[in-house]
């Protein structure tokens, strides 16, 4: 194919990709920017995020989570050997990395045990319903759009997203103190796990986003791409806002993990 993508330079660089994806890059770094830096993060980061404020938004986010890889999973049945490039990486991608989500789902509950909050509570989803809506949002691009377009939403934004603002959350050990040290490494190994190495992964993503979609894709394939992920990023930032709510609406805080419920 003439108009076929192969990267040349690091992965890691947004120089290495088509000028088509340099500019879906800018055009939804704002979107982005409002997760990555959002107020949520960065107390939870210096410890004055409530105790009822962490418990929603581990109960919240336990189905994205938990689900991950059933979107990942989902789209791998999109892909057939062979046919195309671009669905061979992604055969290859999404098959290696189901396993590793499933172990970030355990993580995740050890996380939310160190808060006090069971799989039983993580299970009920006793949570406002808007908290509802990143996952209902995941599910529906990967059951109606296309490879290209429902990794760019999950694998791409999503991914990427969560490594940057894990990183924030871990960039001091105000936070991990909180936590009693017999737990501590326990309590934060989905944080770490994600600030530490999960930054290749939307950038992998990335890649095989290109390769599917070549050196010059319709502008209606990269309009459809710009709005999945900046829809992900609007979904993470309204999930964020409504956690935030709690925040505003009670009087005083306690220091994270060191009361339950």
């Amino acid at each position: 194919m003439i108009d076929a993508f192969v990267r040349i330079g690091p992965l890691m660089d947004p120089a290495s990709y088509p000028t088509w994806a340099q500019q879906l890059i800018e055009d939804c770094s704002e979107s982005k920017r409002r997760v990555v830096e959002h107020e949520l993060y960065a107390r939870l980061r210096d410890g004055t995020l409530k105790q009822s404020t962490i418990r929603q938004y581990l109960i919240g986010g336990w189905p994205v989570v938990e689900q991950f890889s059933l979107y990942m999973a989902h789209n791998l049945t999109k892909t057939r050997y062979g046919r195309h490039q671009g669905e061979d990486m992604a055969r290859r991608w999404l098959m290696r990395n189901i396993r590793v989500e499933l172990n970030h789902a355990d993580y995740w509950v050890n996380w939310a045990q160190a808060h006090g909050v069971n799989l039983h509570d993580l299970q009920a989803q006793d949570v406002p319903p808007e908290l509802n809506g990143l996952n209902d949002w995941c599910w529906r691009v990967c059951a109606t759009e296309n490879l290209a377009v429902s990794m760019a939403a999950t694998n791409y934004a999503i991914e990427g997203a969560t490594g940057e603002w894990s990183a924030v959350v871990c960039s001091t050990d105000t936070y991990a103190m909180g936590f009693p040290e017999d737990q501590r490494k326990r309590a934060m190994k989905w944080l770490k796990m994600h600030a530490q190495y999960d930054d290749t992964h939307p950038w992998e993503a990335l890649e095989i986003i290109c390769t599917l979609a070549g050196e010059n894709p319709s502008m209606s394939l990269r309009t459809e791409l710009r709005r999945a992920i900046c829809k992900s990023y609007d979904c993470m930032f309204l999930f964020l806002e409504r956690c935030m709510q709690l925040e505003g609406r009670q009087q005083g805080r306690v220091s994270p993990a060191l009361a339950a419920g």
